[in-house]
Parts: C-alpha cells; structure tokens; sequence
C-alpha cells in the first residue's frame, strides 16, 4: 500500500519457518494416501490427496526450493544446513544459497534429498525408514532421462517409496482448469521462474516434438532489473537486494500492450509523474538533525564531559596500581639487599634487567615521584567534580534583595522604562532546528518508471537483455506453422496461460493482441487464464491422484523401477512422451564381432581344434 505522496515503502517480510504439522488419521486409512509434490525451481509444495472431507484440499508446505550451508563457527559442531522457509531472511546467505535445478531441472539430488527431508519431516509422515506413501511429483517438459532416472533412484532407494508418477506441471493446470464444454485440444503458455515453454496439447495428449522453450522467465526478469536498478542509483548499490527487486518485480510492474506505445507515453513529464512508483529504502534518521534547546545541548556537552572525565580517572587509576605493583617489587629487593641476601638480591636484578644497586634505587626515586604525583592527581580530580557539582546547583535568587525599603513610586518609574528596553531584552530562546541540505528521505528512493514495463517485455523481446532467443509471439507463430489449418484453428480456440511469470496484469490483453496480428483476418481465438496460475499444477496432480488412485495407468511401482530401470516413464494424459533409449541391435553388434574375429584368425583353444 503506499504511503503519503505515494511513496511505497518495502516490506522486507521475512519467512516464517513451516510448522511441524501432524498427519491426519484419513490419510493412513484405509489405505495411504498419495502425497502430492510439486517440485518447482521456485518453491516446492507439499500435500495430500485424500478424499476425506476432514483433509485439507490444498497444499500443506510451500517454501522456496533453496538450501544454505554453512560451515559453522570455529570449534563448532560441523556444517549447518538450513532449508526453505527455514532460512529466515535470505540476503545474508545469498551467497551460500544453493538450489538443485539448473534451469527447471533436477540435478543436484543432494540438495534435493535436503528439500524432500525437510518436507516429509514438517508434513508428517511417520513411518519410520521409509515413505509408504505413492508419491506424484511433477517435472518439466521434456525432461532428460537421467534426470528422471536420478530422481527414480532418490524416491525408490532412499525412501522406498510403493509406487511413483510423474507429469508436467503445465499441463496438470490445463487438466484443472477444464471446464465443461472446453475442448480437449490447445495451445499451453507457461512461464515460469526459469523457462518460458509453448506446449501444444492435441486431442488430450501432449504432442512432444513440437513444443518449444525460451530459457526466460522470473530469475532473468529480476536479474534484469537489479542490474537496471544499481547501474541507475550507484549510491544505493547494496540496499537493492534481490528480495527487493522480486518484491518490485511481483508488485509494481506489468505487460504493455502496446510497448512502443507506451513508451512514449512515458516521455510526457505529466504522464510520468502520475505513473511513477517511488520505492522507499530504510534510512536513518540521525543525520536529519534535531530539534534541541541550547540547555540540552549543554547537558548533552556535560555528559560527554564527564564519561571523558570518568574515563580519564579510570586510566589513571589503572597506572597508579601498575606503579604501585612495580614499586612494591622493587621495595622488595632493596630490602633484600638491607638484610645481606646477596644472593637472592643478585639474581632479582637480573630478572629486573639492573646492573647496580645504584641503578635500582633511581629507579625506585623515580617510581615514588610518579606515584605521588598521580595520587595528587587523582585528589585535584576528585575535588573538581565535587566543585563541578555544587557549582551545577540552581541559585536561589534573593526575591527581595532592598528589603522593604522600595516605594510604589520606584516601581512605577521603572515601569515607565520598561517599553524602551523591550526591543533589547532578550526573547525566550525557541528550539534549534538544523536543516538538512538535502531531503534524506528523497536521497532514498528509488523511482520505478520505464522499468515497469521494460522488464516484463523480456519475455517478448529477448533481444532487450542480449538474447538471441524468440519471444512469446514469434515462438508461437513457430509452433502453429507446424500444423494445418484445421489444427491451427482447434489449436488457437484454447490457448491457456499459466505459471507464476504469467502473473503480471496486462498479460493476457498482450497476448490477445500478439494473436490478433499473426492470426488471418476474421478468424476466432479465445485466450484462457488460469484460476490460480501458481497453484494449479499441484491442484492438477491432486486431482489426478484422486482419479487414478486404484488404477495402474500412470504408475512405476518397484518392480517396473527394478525390471525396466530408473528413465521408465508410464505415459498418462497429463505426462511427458516416453523415448526409451535406443540401443544398436544385435545383429548388428554380432555382425560386427564375427568380422572382427576373421581378421584377427582363428584362436588356438577353439572348439573346432578340440573336437
């Protein structure tokens, strides 16, 4: 919300760490229930698909997909890791901040073991060693085989999970969102935090070979406008964290319709300052100055002058007792030389350093000056601020200093002057106010203008920050010139936005328009947003879950993960096409063996020599 003269102050919120909830009696009984993971580069979301009423219907857990390790303290007990909302405020760990996708696929299964733990331990699940649980997970498109083949072997060997499903997020929100009378047929849009995909869904089913990707999406977008951010205030270089940029990103900003023509909206001064969005940094206020009376400047002087005074005494106090100590030894070993022990005499002069006898008793003068004069000094201290202090005591004035002896005809004569010396008596004295040079407040804030529209439009100009990618519009285009007329027209009649980049307002009026050009004059298109475009996969896969629950349509259970290996994908209507991988055949390879062998000739212990 913004503040007065709209100013928007940011809200550095921080993460509030995720409960430690309890699983409930309905998703144990009478058989377990399927638990839900959407494993996003962004955030991860936790859940269960349970049909019992008492369930809850949504996500139980969302929390970042991060992990920070840190080394720990000196002498500590080893290395501290910290997982999702767990890690508080993320800017003083930025850069220990790790994540397992590289762009929005799994590799680093490390991490994810860190991001599957802290979810299954905070959502509850009790069985001890293992997760008996089936488990639906969602992947990106296209997914490499040893990615999957890698998360198979996390879900089956270190949880010994019964069975396991995979399906493509986009497309679990696309089955969500069907309502009825929609056609089975459309275009998917989904952008996301890393990637940016265009997926065409004929008749149901995904058609693999003609989706297409942008590597864009909300990283690059934030990425995008810090750097706009710092190269434009150099001064604020370390307040514009990336937590601020994604809070600016998120709230402040949207599509264009028209970019060209909104840019040069924003040329005119007035339709700039009434769009402008000013970003409120945290500042102190001490160098505003203050508004103090000349007497609390005074007692504030007398203050410091007394922790000086205070401080100075304890030094001196502190040398005192060092001579003290020092004097009292060297006492020590004069009186051993009074007493004959010349031994004992001889050997503390050579701990002290001495030559002579001589030597010492200077010292010994000179030791005593000092710490006369440092007690006296001490005295004259003391004494000073006992004056100091009843000096401070307020004077009580002498209200009647001529007795009774003054006349009424005195006070009036001096009544009579009084209007002279009015202009010379001196006033009350009015607080000191130091004004600042220049507003600090202003000093600290960021004006969003262009930024709100130039950063969203990556997605539909790469060529903004150095891609050489397509956008949104020409990659579409791409995509319906790989099909006829007639699928173009099932196509277009059902394009679907989804994804939490997808979120900015303004987005689907730009797509509608991007349709509008590249689409023949007169034809139809309709443009579908999703209900909730975060949410939605999750709510998809859930959904599904509920359906295929006793079905073993969409299922890798342990045997197949066993028999067929960790890249086996049981294709369903909300999944990824399984490729296998394709190995010569052997023929070939024995082919290739028997010529190998006749080059080489005939091997001594053959079975045609032995018979």
């Amino acid at each position: 919300m913004a503040a007065a003269g709209g100013v928007f102050p940011f809200r550095d919120a921080r993460w509030e760490p995720d409960p430690q909830l309890e699983a409930l009696a309905a998703v144990r009984a009478p058989q377990p229930a399927p638990l839900v993971l959407d494993n996003g580069s962004f955030q991860m979301r936790l859940g269960w698909a349970c049909a019992d009423p008492q369930a809850p219907g949504g996500p139980l857990l969302r929390f970042r997909s991060l992990v920070a390790r840190s080394r720990g303290a000196r002498g500590g007990a080893g290395v501290e890791t910290q997982v999702g909302n767990d890690l508080g405020s993320p800017e003083p760990l930025r850069w220990l901040l790790r994540s397992p996708f590289d762009r929005n696929v799994p590799v680093q299964m490390e991490l994810q073991e860190l991001l599957f733990d802290h979810g299954f331990q905070r959502l509850g699940v009790s069985s001890q060693g293992c997760v008996d649980h089936p488990v639906v997970v969602t992947e990106a498109v296209c997914t490499p085989l040893y990615s999957r083949q890698m998360m198979s072997e996390l879900l089956f060997e270190c949880y010994q999970v019964p069975k396991v499903s995979y399906g493509v997020d986009s497309l679990y929100s696309f089955c969500h969102n069907k309502r009825q009378g929609w056609p089975s047929s459309g275009l998917i849009v989904s952008s996301g935090y890393q990637c940016t995909h265009i997926l065409p869904v004929l008749d149901g089913r995904l058609d693999a070979k003609n989706c297409k990707r942008i590597n864009l999406g909300g990283c690059q977008a934030a990425m995008y406008l810090q750097r706009l951010l710092q190269l434009k205030y150099p001064g604020h270089l370390a307040a514009i964290t990336f937590g601020r940029v994604e809070e600016i990103l998120h709230e402040h900003s949207y599509v264009a319709e028209d970019y060209r023509e909104e840019t040069a909206k924003w040329r005119s001064p007035e339709y700039y300052e009434e769009n402008v969005h000013k970003m409120q940094l945290p500042f102190s206020n001490k160098l505003l100055g203050s508004t103090l009376t000349s007497e609390e400047k005074q007692e504030r002087r007398q203050q410091q002058l007394r922790r000086l005074q205070e401080l100075n005494a304890r030094r001196r106090e502190e040398k005192l007792q060092l001579d003290q100590e020092r004097l009292d030894r060297l006492l020590y070993v004069q009186e051993l030389l009074e007493d004959g022990q010349m031994e004992q005499f001889h050997k503390a002069l050579v701990e002290l350093n001495m030559d002579s006898a001589e030597e010492l008793q200077s010292y010994i003068h000179k030791l005593s000056v000092a710490v006369e004069q440092a007690k006296h000094r001490i005295l004259q201290a003391e004494v000073s601020v006992e004056v100091d202090v009843v000096d401070s005591k307020p004077e009580t004035p002498d209200l009647d200093p001529l007795g009774s002896e003054q006349s009424m005809d005195d006070v009036e004569s001096m009544n009579e002057f009084e209007p002279l010396f009015a202009e010379e008596q001196p006033e009350a004295e009015k607080p000191i106010t130091v004004q600042p040079v220049f507003n600090l407040a202003e000093y600290h804030q960021l004006f969003i203008g262009t930024e709100r529209i130039r950063v969203p439009e990556i997605i539909f100009q790469p060529s903004l920050i150095g891609e050489e990618q397509a956008g949104i519009a020409e990659t579409m285009q791409f995509v319906l010139d790989r099909y006829p007329k007639e699928q173009q027209q099932k196509l277009v009649q059902n394009v679907f936005l989804t994804g939490g980049n997808m979120m900015y307002p303004g987005m689907k009026a730009r797509i509608q328009k991007e349709l509008l050009e590249m689409r023949p004059f007169q034809s139809s298109f309709q443009v579908h947003f999703a209900s909730n475009p975060v949410l939605d996969a999750w709510y998809g896969a859930r959904d599904w879950a509920l359906e295929y629950m006793n079905r073993e349509e969409g299922w890798i259970t342990r045997k197949d993960y066993e028999e067929k290996g960790g890249e086996y994908l049981k294709e369903h209507s909300a999944s990824n096409v399984y490729v296998p991988i394709r190995l010569p055949k052997q023929a070939l390879r024995t082919a290739e063996a028997a010529a190998a062998s006749k080059a080489l000739g005939p091997a001594p212990n053959s079975a045609s020599e032995q018979t």
